[in-house]
């Protein structure tokens, strides 16, 4: 029903449809550790030895999977306002054109529960917006969707 009241105004749909696809793959990734990864661990003889980096694993996706869609919510609450006129959704488009929009193994590592971003990088030497969650080179100090300063 969202998607009718923004059809109106195509950056807010476009900023909507990039935090909807987000926190979809966020998803998509726990599922497959939580419900397809653990089977691994279930079906052992024995303790293994990297359980426990599978629970750290499953911890993170986790905490990243809620700050998706908190975000999104988030979003939706405040109208989509942070659509910074053209530039985010260009900015968007240009960056998933080129391919350099996150794939699902290539997440941050999400935000602290006050808000503030936690710069932990990725294996691909990324991090999280705490604000959008697209995933930003290492050493940019704003966000290239949304401009929020981490």
């Amino acid at each position: 029903m969202y998607i009718i009241y923004l059809r109106l105004n195509i950056k807010k749909k476009q900023f909507f449809e990039y935090l909807q696809g987000e926190a979809e793959a966020g998803l998509e990734g726990l599922h497959q550790c939580a419900e397809k990864e653990l089977m691994n661990y279930l079906n052992s003889d024995g303790p293994s030895k990297d359980f426990n980096d599978f629970l750290t694993k499953l911890a993170g996706l986790t905490s990243e999977t809620r700050n998706y869609f908190e975000n999104l919510v988030r979003e939706l609450e405040n109208g989509l306002s942070d659509v910074d006129s053209q530039a985010v959704c260009n900015k968007m488009s240009s960056k998933t054109a080129a391919g350099t929009s996150k794939s699902k193994g290539e997440r941050g590592k999400g935000s602290s529960k006050t808000g503030t971003s936690v710069r932990n990088a990725d294996d691909s030497g990324s991090w999280a917006c705490d604000k959008c969650t697209y995933m930003n080179s290492r050493s940019a100090a704003a966000c290239h969707v949304c401009n929020h300063r981490n």
